[in-house]
């Protein structure tokens, strides 16, 4: 073992939260007694094992959740759940580095994207918990004879199904406003990185939510996921991944108990580019939109549409604004990028870079793998010029550090090609051009588009996708309601029962 292999490892060690199930307020060993390893990807070794989950451990932790809804949770008043979120938040804020360290080492994030990521949570917490006192029902208008009022209630038992790149923001923006709503979450976090689930519990268990209201089943998708999925008593799955898993999550959900699905999906964002932009900034911000969290996001505007009047320019500028990154381990500071998450990631992204070559693209940054690091998945932030759109690179969701620069010449027929991807979560407009910016805002079939910024996804705005990006809004007063059920109550007045 290298002296960096047993740094990291040493370090790993006094991070790792406990590595068992959560259920019923407990850490427990696995039904199977099966554990699961854990690889860091930036030296391609085993740093721990966890506890590897089934249908039983899921069959545990949904009746632990519905003791809590019988029990102390589901009779709690809403003041005291409101106290108890906010006295989570509290206690999440000062753990933000630990839990920023902890998952960078887990997915290979760079230390300042996880920082920046989990210290916004503590406001996610916070947004979530303050409308506990707010979201309520209504009095209908009705004849004298009726009063009629509405009510909104939880849902019961969540499932949750949360993916690699941002584990816990991905599990958070439904696990806060599923919990300030008065329901019992039952997380399953990716295979790969389940360290900050983990963490999560102790930290419930710290503040006092009460036996319940939070587990986690760590596992593989087929068991552990599959199990929530068809599970007759889960009232609502939330799942965070692949447009194809994402499709056999509704199709189990349907064969099961009908229950709601929520899913936010793949993408393959557009970012458009106007002749009167400021070519540098323009630059730095398509770099930033593509690359954040070494590609890996769903939201990253891979396609970059830059007007003919500065496509040359801009090209130039970006091959030397991109090779300039530093790609190395991810806890160093000084590192731009750090590895992608494991093997099957790294060989899928070689793949593509290897494709647009073929296909005729031209490479201006990255490409090669001269001067990286022996071991570990690490791959040069990656940009191709005069991609078209019928290009693989140029239509299909790469998920890694690779950005395809299109050129277009008239405004309608940008908007066109934008539009003509099976994706629609994401779009950006670059313009100083007041018009422009709403013509295309509107125009542009997504579900956030970002004029002048990119990446800016706030607690208080409905994040979700259209098409084959998925469906379900996280954030917002719509992200807080998704996680109800309205009632009707209807009372005759002066009846002679």
């Amino acid at each position: 073992m290298s002296s960096f292999d047993k740094e990291v490892e040493t370090y790993a060690k006094t991070l790792l939260p406990h590595c068992k199930l959560f259920i019923d307020g407990e850490f427990i060993e696995s039904k199977s007694g099966k554990r699961m390893e854990v690889i860091h990807p930036a030296t391609e070794k085993v740093f721990c094992t966890v506890s590897e989950g089934d249908s039983d451990d899921i069959e545990l932790a949904v009746q632990a959740a519905e003791r809590a809804l019988k029990g102390e949770w589901g009779n709690m008043d809403p003041s005291k759940r409101q106290e108890l979120l906010f006295k989570l938040a509290e206690e999440w804020d000062k753990q933000v580095e630990e839990l920023a360290q902890l998952e960078s080492l887990n997915n290979g994030s760079p230390i300042a994207t996880s920082r920046y990521v989990i210290k916004g949570l503590t406001d996610t917490w916070k947004y979530n918990a303050g409308w506990i006192d707010k979201l309520g029902g209504r009095v209908c208008v009705t004849d004298k004879k009726f009063h009629v009022y509405t009510k909104r209630e939880p849902l019961g038992v969540i499932g949750v199904i949360s993916p690699w790149n941002l584990p816990m923001w991905c599990s958070l923006v439904n696990i806060a406003p599923a919990i300030a709503m008065g329901n019992c979450v039952i997380l399953k976090p990716a295979e790969q990185t389940p360290l900050t689930a983990l963490k999560l519990a102790e930290i419930m268990q710290k503040v006092g939510i009460p036996k319940g209201v939070y587990n986690v089943v760590t596992g593989y998708g087929p068991t552990a996921g599959n199990a929530i999925v068809k599970h007759m008593r889960i009232s609502k799955v939330a799942f965070t991944g692949s447009t194809q898993v994402g499709r056999n999550i509704m199709k189990g959900a349907a064969e099961s108990n009908l229950k709601q699905v929520h899913l936010e999906l793949g993408g393959k964002s557009p970012v458009v580019v106007f002749g009167d932009a400021n070519i540098d900034e323009a630059v730095q911000l398509a770099a930033f939109a593509v690359f954040n969290n070494n590609g890996q996001i769903c939201t990253a505007g891979s396609r970059t549409y830059v007007h003919e009047s500065i496509y040359d320019k801009f090209v130039e500028k970006a091959s030397q604004y991109v090779s300039s990154f530093k790609v190395g381990f991810n806890l160093d500071e000084t590192n731009n990028f750090g590895p992608l998450v494991n093997k099957m990631q790294y060989d899928k992204v070689k793949q593509f870079i290897e494709i647009g070559k073929k296909e005729g693209a031209k490479l201006i940054a990255g490409g090669d793998f001269d001067g990286l690091p022996q071991k570990g998945y690490f791959v040069k932030p990656t940009v191709f010029a005069n991609v078209t759109d019928s290009m693989t690179i140029g239509k299909e969701e790469i998920f890694g550090p690779v950005q395809s620069i299109l050129k277009w010449k008239d405004i309608d027929d940008v908007i066109e090609r934008c539009n003509a991807s099976p994706y629609g979560l994401a779009a950006a407009i670059f313009t100083k051009n007041i018009d422009n910016m709403f013509l295309l805002s509107d125009k542009i079939k997504a579900g956030t588009v970002w004029v002048n910024n990119y990446h800016n996804v706030l607690h208080n705005a409905e994040f979700g996708g259209y098409k084959q990006s998925g469906f379900g809004r996280e954030g917002g007063e719509e992200g807080v309601k998704a996680w109800t059920t309205v009632k009707t109550v209807v009372i005759q007045l002066q009846s002679n029962l």
